[in-house]
């Protein structure tokens, strides 16, 4: 093999060029897609309750439309000689609590869903509830998919599909940095879902508590995100591969870390769901398809990305050499290649990626302490249908998983559409263990 690198710059400049450029896309992007919020009023929400939980009794759920949260929706709890009205809130949720014990019936209010959602069987919009081997009850109105008689079921799927079209690019974010660390490391990092979480949590802090201005809280993520990638390899693998740690090892303190990392968020977030404040709240409509500038925006900035790491492994000498890192580490090092070097920066710029995904998350479905662990596998899903250690494959598995995901919500309960991702994953690998653009295992 030719020496492929026989230099490579510091970590700090490769890592400035790649934010200088985000943060210029992300410019551009708003500059078009930027307007005045919604001044709109709407029905106050709920108020969670709060007290002492052996006591407490709550009915309550989430409404959305696909992946939107509806807001200003309302049910109607009847029962035990209670009765009470739950209005959902900007993240699609309702409660209500009952004084006691009971049978109760959740009923769903169809006149204040929005203009063009319907219930999914409009007539079953009424829902029984038991309470007393628990305290808690979610109740599910499914909504949308067709049910409105001038959407045809070919309008409601290429609506789906656009939708799965933008989930799918924030899964490659977060997925392509799963597969970099896998090619270069062979290592499974189960942490990573926390990295996600973590770029929504920072950005949250910054954009929303501490109203920072938008593109400068996002380089403070991004920033601070790279910062992560960097300390978990320099103070963490880094050692751990020196002193000879397997592999599995080294899994199973990713799986610790994930832990860790995921109480601390619980710790200073709480169990609430934070919205993100991004002011681009207005919707634009294209034949059957209706979006909002916030999902319009996250795929212009996604696609960017993505073009940008696709110039970077095929066309810079440090992308030449990560992949011929991930092709056979040995080899690498004996053509000149500094490979703990090209590890650091993947794990830089797996880090960058992901918190982007997860600032594009957050707008996307919310900010939660549990986000990052409630996808990692759909991420981990998307690597192995893509193909492990492909950057390019993770691309592939994640479009495929995030448009299936969605159009399948057509048929079936939007509760079981992952269980649809997945089943797709058993069948692929059934016919082509090595995945989509994968390659065999070489023997010898």
């Amino acid at each position: 093999m030719p020496v492929l690198l026989r230099r490579v710059p510091p970590v700090l400049s490769v890592l400035g060029t790649v934010l200088a450029t985000v943060v210029a896309a992300i410019l551009v992007v708003l500059t078009i897609g930027s307007g005045p919020a919604s001044a709109a009023t709407t029905p106050e929400p709920t108020p969670t309750p709060t007290g002492d939980f052996t006591n407490t009794f709550t009915i309550g759920g989430i409404i959305r439309d696909g992946d939107t949260p509806l807001e200003g929706v309302e049910v109607l709890v009847e029962g035990s000689g209670f009765e009470e009205t739950g209005v959902t809130g900007a993240d699609g949720r309702w409660s209500v609590s009952p004084p006691s014990a009971g049978e109760y019936t959740a009923t769903l209010v169809p006149e204040t869903l929005p203009e063009g959602v319907a219930p999914r069987d409009p007539e079953n919009i009424t829902r029984d509830v038991v309470l007393g081997t628990t305290n808690t009850v979610n109740v599910l109105f499914p909504t949308g998919e067709g049910t409105v008689s001038n959407t045809s079921i070919w309008d409601t799927i290429l609506t789906r599909a656009v939708y799965g079209l933008n989930f799918g690019l924030l899964l490659a974010l977060g997925a392509i940095g799963i597969s970099l660390i896998y090619g270069t490391t062979k290592l499974n990092n189960f942490a990573h879902g926390e990295m996600v979480t973590f770029g929504a949590v920072i950005f949250f802090f910054f954009g929303t508590v501490m109203n920072v201005a938008l593109p400068l809280a996002i380089l403070i993520t991004l920033v601070l995100s790279a910062f992560t990638g960097y300390a978990q390899d320099a103070f963490l693998h880094k050692p751990l591969r020196r002193r000879g740690v397997g592999l599995v090892q080294a899994m199973i303190v990713t799986i610790g870390l994930s832990i860790l990392v995921r109480y601390i968020f619980l710790f200073f977030l709480g169990g609430n769901i934070e919205t993100l404040d991004t002011g681009l709240t207005s919707t634009i409509t294209a034949g059957p398809v209706t979006i909002t500038v916030a999902s319009l925006v996250s795929m212009g900035i996604s696609i960017v990305m993505l073009v940008l790491v696709g110039l970077f492994l095929t066309r810079t000498r440090i992308g030449k050499a990560t992949r011929a890192v991930s092709d056979n580490a040995g080899l690498a090092a004996a053509s000149g290649i500094n490979v703990d070097r090209i590890i650091r920066i993947v794990w830089i710029m797996a880090a960058t990626l992901t918190g982007l995904s997860g600032i594009l998350y957050g707008i996307f479905r919310q900010v939660n302490w549990n986000m990052g662990f409630q996808i990692l596998l759909l991420l981990f899903a998307a690597v192995t249908l893509g193909g492990l250690g492909s950057a390019f494959g993770a691309l592939v598995g994640s479009l495929v998983i995030g448009i299936v995901t969605e159009v399948s919500t057509v048929w079936i309960p939007n509760d079981l559409r992952y269980a649809i991702a997945l089943l797709i994953l058993i069948l692929v690998l059934l016919i082509r263990p090595q995945g989509v653009l994968g390659r065999k295992e070489r023997v010898g």
